[in-house]
Parts: structure tokens; sequence; C-alpha cells
């Protein structure tokens, strides 16, 4: 038994399925259920009762997946910890807009606190990259907002936000309370820049018409404010004087999300998630 079966049978505890298990940890499911069948044949017990709907955890399964989760944790503070000492501990978080301003002072707080030894850099990225870095490694962690392109990534979600259209307060559709993207096809929309991850070109430019060409926040509530384009925005994002968001009730929800690339992130990532996945919880 070494830690490497203890991540694949938490994965695999925590999803019921072996193919969402393989999926998450990036891997082929043949070579995950081998891992599991040694895993099981090393401690002499049946950890998981298989079907055809998925799997269902045995007793001996139960209680090895809360002693597992309690040893993955430790040994994570143990490499941290080691690291630590040594000087040598640091991380990069990559951040997108507003992905991160609602826990930034509290999540920096958790994090200094569990890791006073770390070095954290932080950079931000504009739209033309949604992975915030980490599809180019030069992040370790990401806090940005989906749909992008996450093969090779993993992510977890921390709220969903509703969108709307963003318009200048005297646009004749600004009093609606709500609206469809087809009422607006005629107006000309922000757009991302040629070469943008395509999913998230995609989610953001409803209608790529022939509207000006945006990196950032600021330059869109500019383009609206300005020259009378309109585009898409979370509700939830401050807007300036003399701009107004309308509800669109046909477009999805954009999830802000922890993001990290490849199928073992580091102790510092791992715990980094752990933090900011509780600093998203409701308080209260």
């Amino acid at each position: 038994m070494d830690l490497r079966e203890l991540r694949y049978f938490v994965a695999v505890a925590e999803e019921l399925h072996f193919g969402r298990a393989a999926a998450r940890l990036h891997m082929t499911q043949p070579p995950l259920s081998r891992a599991i069948k040694q895993l099981e044949t090393d401690l002499g017990h049946v950890l998981l009762h298989r079907s055809p709907a998925g799997v269902a955890l045995t007793p001996a399964g139960a209680a090895l997946h809360a002693e597992a989760r309690t040893l993955l944790a430790s040994a994570d503070r143990l490499r941290t910890r080691v690291a630590d000492a040594a000087g040598a501990s640091t991380i990069t978080i990559g951040t997108l807009g507003d992905s991160s301003e609602q826990t930034g002072a509290r999540l920096a707080a958790a994090y200094r606190e569990q890791h006073p030894g770390t070095r954290v850099r932080v950079r931000e990225a504009d739209f033309t990259d949604p992975t915030a870095g980490l599809r180019a490694g030069l992040v370790d962690v990401a806090l940005t907002r989906s749909p992008f392109d996450d093969t090779g990534i993993t992510t977890h979600v921390l709220r969903s936000d509703p969108v709307g259209v963003v318009l200048r307060a005297d646009d004749p559709l600004a009093g609606r309370d709500r609206l469809r993207t087809g009422e607006l096809a005629d107006r000309p929309w922000f757009r991302l820049p040629e070469g943008t991850d395509p999913v998230w070109r995609a989610y953001w430019n409803v209608h790529d018409r022939d509207g000006p060409v945006v990196r950032t926040v600021h330059e869109c509530l500019q383009a609206v404010l300005w020259n009378g384009s309109v585009g898409m925005a979370p509700l939830a994002h401050p807007l300036p004087h003399g701009l107004t968001a309308v509800p669109l009730v046909d477009v999805p929800p954009s999830d802000v999300v922890v993001a990290w690339a490849g199928t073992g992130p580091s102790p510092l990532v791992r715990s980094f998630v752990r933090l900011v996945v509780a600093a998203h919880r409701p308080e209260g």
C-alpha cells in the first residue's frame, strides 16, 4: 500500500464511479481498476461493491476512506513543513478579474497562518487566457472562471454566478427585468482576441458581431460606456455609474473555479484548494 494507491482509492470512494474517478485523476479506467484491486489484495479485504450502476463502499472501504483522507492530509502537511524549513517553499497563484476578490483577504490570512514560511506569488491574467497562466505552466494553481478547455486540468466549482447583458443606463432595453440573447442579435457585441480559448470565447461572444476587441473587465465596461457596445458579465460584478446589467435567461451561469494541472497536485496546491473551498462556504 502506498500514497498513490490511497489517492486513487479516495477518488473512487468520493465519485462512487470508476469512470468519473478516472476522469478526475486524468487517467484511463483499467490502470485505476488494477490499482484498487492491488490495494484490496494488500489489505486482504474487499473495499468496494462493484455494479453496472457504479460502486458502493463496503464497511472496510468506509473505514479506509476516513483513515486515508486523514493520512493523505498529514502527508501533505509533512511535505510542506519540510519545504518551509528548507526555505524552498513557493506557490504561484493565477487569478482572472473578479475570481478572487470576494475571498481574497480571508484566504490570504488562512494560507499565511498554515504556511508562514511559504512565498506566495500572484499573477493576474487577462481574458485571452482563462486558465490564468495554468495552461502555459506559469502558475501552480488558478482562481478563474469556466467554461474553458480543461484538457489536462482539474477544476473544482466554488460558486455559480448568473450572468446578464451590460448596457448603458439610457439604453431602451435597460429597464427590462430580463432579456434573451436573440433580442440583442443586431447589437455590436464586444469580442475577445483571436487565439483566445475557443470554449471560453464561444461562451462570452454569444453574437460575434463587429464590436471592439477587449482583454480586461475595464475595457469591456468602457466599450459599453463610450461606444454603446453590449456584452455579458456576472450579475454580481459591480458596475460604474451609467451602466446597468439585465439578466439573460438563456445563458447558463458562469462558474468560479479553482484549477490545477495534472493528476497529482503538490502539497501546497492541495492545501490552497482546501482553504479556498472553505473560504467560499457561506458564513454562519
